[in-house]
């Protein structure tokens, strides 16, 4: 592998880093917010949901984006963008600003500079042969899961909120503007708007995906909840959190050797049957140790699928409408995500548990994984010979 394809794919890990990071840290920041800014609760989950509503019905405009300008100005622009909303949450005064703040910066911030993004950057300097090189990106989710939440919780106290909030934005400048200098520009030959290719063919691995997300933010989000409810200490629960992106950095590190020497729809069919294991545990025990396996479990089997479902999508597409085309991917992954919180809730309010959410999710691991099982040809019986 070339310098250059080096260079692009690290690139990718450390954009990722910032993006997920600072995406995934908005949740740590909620309930000191709420205190040193006089905010409610009920508007910061607002704020959340309008945040990730905004991420979802951006993508199409980002993979336009990404086919006319090229995915290296737009990574720059989506990561100075997140990085400049945590600086405008460092000074806002009003409620209002907030939201505004969280919502547009924020949420059009993470959608330029996440998975989309990196995709084609990645596939449009690695071709056919993308796969490893975006799974060792994706160890950047990981990073930032891990990274991102401890870096706030450590600041708190000694600078306070908002200096939080400014320190953190002004590190995601400062990654956002040596990836500036270093990543070369890609080359764009699509300046004529035209649509994206079809996905026709590739229905089953769409389906797949729509149902691992329809499970995945449900679980690493309320996981925690869900361990408190069985008796656990909020610390101790949030520990669930760190172990799932523990566990999913190191297979997904793994994958890009795994790769070498099995096809990525093997890969994905073994990280699903792994993800039935871990759902099986959610729903039939809450005993200690039964949740720290189905963190670790489910964070090494879920989060690698990713970037794996990404490679067999993009594969053999025109790079120079890869944008284009893969938008609809993150519009089915965020609207199945937001689903699945919607009805995790719902299901939450009649039982007072996830376990029924948890038994779904069970299901649904199960149809992906027949869903990405090949379909075994009869065999032809050779005509016998008239006598």
């Amino acid at each position: 592998m070339s310098m250059r394809h080096e260079q692009v794919a690290w690139a990718g890990l450390a954009a990722m880093t910032v993006s997920f990071g600072l995406n995934f840290s908005m949740g740590v920041f909620f309930a000191p917010t709420a205190a040193s800014y006089g905010v409610s609760a009920s508007v910061l989950a607002i704020a959340a949901a309008l945040g990730t509503t905004v991420t979802g019905f951006a993508q199409p405009f980002v993979g336009r984006l990404l086919d006319r300008v090229g995915s290296t100005v737009v990574l720059i622009g989506g990561l100075t963008l997140i990085s400049g909303s945590y600086l405008a949450l460092a000074v806002v005064r009003e409620t209002w600003e907030f939201v505004v703040a969280y919502m547009l910066l924020g949420g059009l911030g993470f959608a330029a500079s996440s998975t989309l993004t990196v995709t084609t950057l990645i596939g449009r300097s690695h071709g056919n042969q993308v796969g490893p090189a975006l799974t060792r990106a994706a160890v950047g989710i990981n990073l930032g899961q891990l990274l991102g939440p401890w870096a706030a919780t450590v600041l708190f106290e000694p600078v306070g909120v908002r200096a939080t909030y400014a320190l953190l934005g002004a590190v995601g400048l400062a990654v956002t503007g040596i990836l500036w200098a270093i990543l070369p520009a890609d080359r764009v030959t699509n300046t004529v708007a035209r649509r994206g290719e079809s996905l026709a063919g590739r229905g089953k691995v769409l389906m797949s995906f729509g149902l691992h997300s329809a499970t995945l933010y449900v679980v690493i989000l309320m996981l925690p909840k869900h361990a408190v409810e069985a008796g656990w200490s909020v610390v101790g629960a949030g520990r669930l959190v760190a172990l799932a992106a523990l566990t999913a950095g190191i297979t997904s590190a793994a994958m890009v050797r795994l790769q070498r020497r099995h096809s990525q729809e093997t890969l994905l069919r073994n990280l699903y049957l792994v993800r039935i294991v871990a759902l099986t545990l959610a729903v039939s025990s809450t005993a200690p140790a039964a949740l720290i396996a189905v963190a670790a479990l489910f964070g090494a089997a879920s989060f690698p699928i990713v970037p794996l479902t990404m490679a067999v999508i993009s594969r053999g597409l025109d790079p120079a409408r890869m944008g284009r085309t893969l938008s609809p991917v993150w519009v089915i992954h965020q609207l199945a995500a937001a689903a699945g919180l919607a009805v995790a809730g719902l299901i939450h309010a009649q039982t007072d548990s996830y376990r029924g959410y948890f038994a779904l999710g069970l299901s649904f691991s199960v149809a992906a994984a027949l869903l990405l099982t090949p379909t075994r040809k009869p065999e032809i019986e050779p005509v016998a010979s008239a006598a």
